[in-house]
Formats: structure tokens, C-alpha cells, sequence
């Protein structure tokens, strides 16, 4: 059953890390309604949610994808480019011991979930401000034992490789081509998000659907003609600590 670990937004989230985005105020109690909605989105889609509980000390603990990257065959415990958010993988670990063996990462490795991007046997993993080189050769040697091939992807102007590239499904990839190296990707038809919406290439496949955020209509509407029933939520609070929908979740089959 597909399954998605998720955890509860820290109230103290407007201290979280920034890289790209200037601070602004965040209304902490919408930000907790938004990300309910999201694990309803989830839910409506067939996903099984698993949600864990607050880490109140931990302002980005919400954002589970980092600390964590699941396969058909192991977990991968990061070590997250970030440091002061290491702390949040313990709890993310035992919650995932459940399912699957773990294996965990170590200096001078640095990994965000937001840079791993699996379609198939395909594993591209952003060379970016949090994820280097080093860590594409641990991860390339825990996970090529099980037939996957990595394939590093230079990052740039964004976050993570997600921020700029995400798998729609049937052999394309929704993205922002200004944000990466397109070559790595070249086997899959890169679909380009509407050029005033930069940020939008982070949606979340699940089935014949997509989710996304509700800021990016005219990628939308590229999404709609492109024959992808796309469900929006609003998660316009948790943008503002630069959020995406595939940051709020892990999925995996259970």
C-alpha cells in the first residue's frame, strides 16, 4: 500500500533555515491548517498517512523528505547539508525501521532528499548547496548493488534539485531548465513550467494524478493538457519557508 510518513508542523517554524528567500512573518496556526489539508490531499489519493508527532525545537522537522530517502529495498538516513537539522532524522529513522533496513551516511557526505529524484531504476541526485559529490558516490554505492543507476545533476538558482525538475509520469519531467543541467535528463522529455511561474516545477505524482501548489495556474493548465488530473493545495505559509509539496512527505510502498 502506498504509504506516506509526514509530521506535524513546529510552531516555532519561523526560525526555519532560508537560503533563497527573504524571512517574512508566518501565520503559524495557518501553516498547521495548510499542512492538514496536505495530508488530506494525500489521503484522498489512496496514500495511507502516517503522521508523527511535533518536534517543537526543530523549526524545519516538517520538511521529512530531507532526512530521509526510502527505496523498494532500504531506507537511506541522510546527512543533511543543513546542520543544525540533523537532530531531525532519529525520530524519522525508527519510524522507517518498520519497513524497510536502514543505512546511514557519514562524513564528509552531505545529502538532502530534496536531491534525490527516482523515476524507475533512474536515481538523479542534485549536485547542489546541500547535497555533494561525495554523497552521490555513498549513495551510488548502497543502492547499484539493487540495480538503480545515480546520475549526478548540477543544481543552480534554486534549493534543491526538486525546486527545479519533478517526473510527471510516461518518460516527462516537469521543469525549470534555467535551474539545472538538462544533459543528465536527456532520456526523458523535459516539459517546461510557464515562464512566470519559476517555482512551479515541484508537483507530486501519485497515479494517473498531481499535486501541487494552488500559486501555479498557468503550469496548471500545461499540466491539464499534458492529460494530468492535478489536485492544488493551498500551502502558501508553508512557502514562505521554502516549502514544496514533495518536501512534506515520504512515500513508499508498505
Amino acid at each position: 500500500m502506498l504509504t506516506a510518513l509526514t509530521r506535524a508542523v513546529s510552531r516555532s517554524l519561523a526560525s526555519c533555515e532560508l537560503t533563497w528567500l527573504a524571512r517574512q512573518a508566518i501565520d503559524i496556526d495557518l501553516a498547521i491548517e495548510q499542512h492538514k489539508q496536505y495530508e488530506r490531499s494525500l489521503a484522498a489519493q489512496g496514500v495511507r498517512v502516517i503522521s508523527l508527532p511535533e518536534q517543537p525545537q526543530m523549526p524545519d522537522a516538517v520538511f521529512v523528505e530531507d532526512p530521509l530517502v526510502v527505496f523498494d529495498e532500504v531506507a537511506i538516513v541522510t546527512r543533511m547539508g543543513s546542520q543544525s537539522r540533523r537532530a531531525e532524522s532519529d525520530s524519522l529513522a525508527e519510524a522507517i525501521a518498520a519497513f524497510r533496513p536502514l543505512r546511514g551516511m557519514l562524513a564528509p557526505a552531505t545529502l538532502e532528499g530534496g536531491d534525490v529524484m527516482r523515476i524507475g531504476r533512474d536515481v538523479f541526485v542534485g549536485l547542489s548547496s546541500r547535497t555533494n559529490a561525495a554523497a552521490i558516490r555513498q549513495l551510488a554505492k548502497e543502492i547499484e548493488v539493487f540495480g538503480y543507476r545515480v546520475r549526478p545533476v548540477e543544481v543552480r538558482g534554486c534549493l534543491h534539485l526538486k525546486s527545479a525538475c519533478c517526473p510527471m509520469g510516461d518518460g516527462k519531467i516537469l521543469a525549470n531548465k534555467a535551474w539545472l543541467d538538462p544533459v543528465p535528463l536527456q532520456d526523458y522529455e523535459l516539459i517546461e513550467v510557464a515562464a512566470d511561474e519559476p517555482g512551479a516545477a515541484n508537483i507530486l505524482r501519485i497515479g494517473d494524478s498531481v499535486i501541487m501548489p494552488a500559486s501555479f495556474p498557468h503550469t496548471r493548465e500545461i499540466l491539464g493538457r499534458e492529460g494530468l488530473r492535478v489536485r492544488t493545495v493551498d500551502i502558501s505559509e508553508l512557502m514562505k519557508a521554502e516549502a514544496a509539496v514533495t518536501c512534506s512527505s515520504v512515500l513508499f510502498e508498505a
